[in-house]
């Protein structure tokens, strides 16, 4: 699964990895977690340009009766996407790129639990594939706009911090994933696979990102092991 990214690179930096037409105005985030905004990138109304956006990280389905159902959609396991209910329309019509720089998973040891942070050998900035929705309490009342990441199974190089990753999408796949004529899932599923097209680096961090109210540089120290 992933529960926690950071998006830490300097707004220009993301603005050309993400194709955007101009630098985001984003401040760095070192302890991203759900229920939080984040940043996503869809195309915009001319289905040619890239607009960033912030949304809710937990995705939250149109005909959902109340929001907290957002909580455990947090993640999309890309197996079964054309299948659920939550996930099906999404991937037809609400695709999206989540920009990130890097994310966290946890190993157990003991009694506590030793966060890594995971990001490319470069330390540059990716895009996981996701999904996004758009959901209304009421009628009348504004939109509650979500996301959710998509996962598939661990890499070699994650295998032994945890059996999922989060999708990273390769650049060559961002047009085709955020495509809005593109309403076929067969032809977007195949970019749903464990990164291989870049080294990953794992390092061991502070227990300050364990909590979910930390969101600073130091969240990220190197824990010496």
């Amino acid at each position: 699964m992933c529960g926690r990214f950071t998006l830490t690179a300097a707004p220009d930096a993301i603005a050309v990895a993400l194709g955007l037409p101009a630098s985001p105005s984003l401040h760095p985030r070192y302890n991203i977690a759900p229920t939080q905004a984040a940043a996503i990138v869809r195309a915009g109304a001319d289905g040619a340009t890239r607009r960033l956006d912030l949304a809710q990280w937990g995705l939250i389905p149109s005909w959902a009766k109340e929001p907290g159902i957002g909580v455990r959609l947090i993640n999309a396991r890309a197996e079964t996407l054309a299948e659920k209910p939550a996930f099906r329309k999404a991937l037809r019509e609400r695709r999206c790129l989540v920009p990130a720089d890097g994310f966290i998973e946890w190993v157990p040891q003991g009694r506590l639990k030793q966060p890594y942070w995971i990001t490319l050998q470069d330390r540059t900035v990716f895009a996981f594939a996701g999904l996004w929705e758009s959901w209304k309490p009421t009628p009348d009342s504004a939109p509650v706009e979500s996301f959710t990441i998509i996962t598939t199974d661990a890499n070699e190089a994650l295998r032994k911090i945890h059996t999922r990753m989060p999708v990273l999408l390769p650049p060559e796949a961002h047009h085709a994933w955020l495509d809005p004529q593109q309403r076929d899932p067969e032809v977007v599923l195949p970019w749903l696979t464990p990164c291989a097209w870049a080294g990953l680096s794992i390092q061991p961090v502070s227990r300050r990102v364990n909590n979910a109210r930390n969101d600073d540089r130091e969240c990220l120290e190197p824990s010496v092991q």
